[in-house]
């Protein structure tokens, strides 16, 4: 086994052959002494013969010659000192190689007999990946899938590149936004709870927070056509400004200072604050409605969390830390007794890290609740999956983490992503403009469930089984399509194009996996003799391209863990799925030219699928067995 497992080591690694060969070609051809790892080397571009491309510009100034002279003195070399390169051709300043079948037919045969292929040897490090941090006033929405799958994807890839991951999130489980629903649901429920209504729990919530926001409205409409209201109107309208511009952008302040209801949600809060029972109960008692109907929709997506942190713990978190920050001249005091700290010098501005009253903002409880996380699991990185418009935010933390001299400074890092909306800006929401992950998970479903009817397709399974496949394909066709996309890009989430079986979409890949899966049956059931792959030679295109890709997973997934970006996977399996069904129309795979060309193309078809569920599994995408 040891043996087998170097020599999978050693043909795994042709790229870092060709390299070594290049080196050693330049220093006999030109006395040129070049750094292994500094040899260009790319995949060939499709429109070129050959697998891999050296770039020979590097080496013009030591050998004195042209390009083109160049590229046919080493490639004459690496054919006759290489055994693993049959051919080349020079396209300008491009070396362009060919990787001999025997190498390949090798390599894909002991790919074959590997478990967990691209899967990386632990490599001592642990990772925390934050991700979807809701608040408990309303359910997770369409903002929260993209945060979810991101967040989820990530940590599988880098538990694939071999490092320890502990997924976390904070629950935004105080303040006043969570007053709101409490307070509005003691005002007009009459008592009434998710069981009574029917309704699931987090949604139920969820209604009585925009249920404050329309009581809340009716209450300002009221004000503004009041005398008091009309008072403040005349008194502070600019000359510009329209009435309606005015009461629009007076809002939080008519809230702060005029409002009964948001009185009332004030002291709710202090309230909150001081422990009173009362209130504290309430709280709970929403807040487990909430958990409970989270706890289901993260059911339904396949995501789970290691460990759960809550602002009600880690709100007065920080205080210590700004204090010695004091004491060291990294924070300063103004006059009001406010603390703050000068970024001017990293092109930032003043932050304001506590009030003069001495009460955290969002800042002070972010720089505990990192060293806290940092004492309690010792991690090389953190990761904080957060929508682009906290970007600053996060910049300010990373600094202020370095001036404080923190141990993971350094590995702090800000998985930023663009918002994602839908073609017609909504889809089934309870205030027009928030669509609910459960609604969206459903419509997904519902699409595949067309589709399977359009085609006529699931008729011979169960109505159990058709469920299951429905859900996969449904749920496969959601985690996809927002994946794909690299996370920094702002997207449009189409529900139908999402399940389209001819684009880039989950439900392509799958189809192509349950093909494979199709032709892996029938093989098993004649008994065929699949060790005649051995014996294969002379391989075609098609064959080479795909065991070419299937070469590049290991390296695909060190990438994306490298750049936070899991559209690197998705892309990869759509890429390989694409080339299989080429391979699959262009070359007969039972009907082949010989036994052994069969066997081969079985053992191939059959590592493409490992490699397509692996790789759709690190984005939490399921592959059903049919379709």
């Amino acid at each position: 086994m040891e043996t087998e497992s170097n020599t999978m080591a050693q043909s795994i690694k042709i790229t870092t052959l060709i390299q070594q060969k290049v080196t050693d070609a330049v220093k006999n051809l030109y006395d040129l002494d070049y750094q292994t790892e500094k040899v260009q080397l790319t995949v060939t571009r499709k429109e070129f013969e050959g697998d891999y491309t050296v770039v020979v510009f590097p080496f013009t100034k030591a050998a004195k010659k042209k390009p083109e002279q160049i590229g046919e003195e080493l490639g004459n070399f690496l054919v006759e000192q290489t055994k693993e390169i049959s051919a080349f051709n020079v396209i300008k300043g491009f070396l362009n190689l060919t990787v001999d079948s025997a190498y390949w037919r090798n390599f894909l045969l002991e790919l074959a007999q590997l478990d967990n292929y691209g899967m990386q040897a632990a490599n001592g490090k642990k990772v925390m990946v934050e991700f979807s941090s809701p608040n408990t006033n309303k359910p997770l929405h369409l903002g929260h899938i993209r945060n979810i799958l991101l967040g989820w994807s990530c940590s599988r890839i880098f538990e694939a590149a071999g490092y320890e991951v502990v997924r976390t999130q904070i629950i935004n489980d105080r303040g006043i936004a969570i007053c709101k629903s409490m307070l509005a649901w003691q005002k007009f429920s009459e008592g009434a709870t998710p069981e009574s209504e029917q309704v699931k729990s987090d949604h139920f919530v969820g209604a009585y927070y925009v249920r404050f926001e329309q009581e809340f409205q009716k209450e300002y409409k009221a004000w503004q056509a009041s005398e008091k209201g009309q008072a403040v109107l005349l008194e502070k309208k600019k000359d510009a400004q329209t009435e309606e511009a005015f009461f629009k952008a007076y809002k939080n302040t008519y809230f702060n200072e005029f409002s009964a209801l948001g009185a009332e949600a004030k002291a709710m809060l202090l309230k909150w604050e001081d422990n009173d029972a009362d209130v504290r109960g309430l709280w709970k008692k929403m807040n487990d409605w909430v958990y409970n109907g989270f706890e289901s929709t993260y059911k339904n997506m396949g995501v789970w969390f290691d460990k759960l942190y809550y602002e009600s713990d880690t709100y007065l978190l920080g205080k210590e830390f700004i204090a010695q920050g004091l004491q060291d001249n990294i924070f300063y005091k103004k006059e009001d007794g406010s603390v703050w700290i000068d970024l001017e010098d990293a092109k930032m501005d003043h932050k304001l890290v506590l009030r003069s009253d001495g009460t955290s903002v969002y800042m002070t409880q972010d720089i505990g609740t990192a060293i806290l996380r940092y004492q309690e699991n010792k991690m090389d990185e953190m990761i904080y999956v957060v929508a682009d418009e906290q970007n600053y935010h996060f910049k300010v933390l990373f600094e202020i983490m370095k001036r404080l001299e923190q141990p993971f400074a350094d590995g702090l890092h800000h998985l930023s992503y663009g918002m994602v909306d839908l073609p017609t800006g909504k889809m089934k929401s309870r205030e027009g403009t928030v669509v609910d992950a459960d609604d969206l998970m459903a419509e997904v479903v519902e699409e595949a469930r067309k589709l399977v009817e359009e085609q006529g397709a699931l008729t011979e399974v169960t109505p159990e089984e058709k469920e299951v496949i429905l859900r996969k394909v449904g749920m496969a066709a959601l985690k996809f399509f927002i994946v794909k996309v690299n996370p920094q890009k702002r997207m449009i989430f189409d529900p139908k194009e999402s399940v389209d079986l001819h684009g880039q979409t989950g439900p392509y890949i799958q189809y192509a996996y349950v093909r494979i899966n199709g032709v892996c049956t029938k093989a098993a059931t004649d008994g065929l003799d699949l060790s005649l792959a051995n014996s294969y030679k002379n391989l075609e295109s098609q064959e080479t391209d795909l065991i070419l890709a299937l070469s590049q997973y290991p390296e695909i997934i060190q990438t994306a863990a490298k750049n936070y970006d899991p559209s690197e996977i998705a892309n990869y399996c759509y890429t390989l799925a694409k080339s299989y069904n080429k391979f699959w129309h262009d070359l007969s795979i039972f009907k082949a030219h010989s036994p052994e060309a069969v066997a081969f193309r079985l053992e191939l078809s059959k590592t493409v699928g490992n490699v397509l569920q692996s790789g759709m599994d690190l984005l939490g995408i399921e592959m059903p067995q049919r379709m």
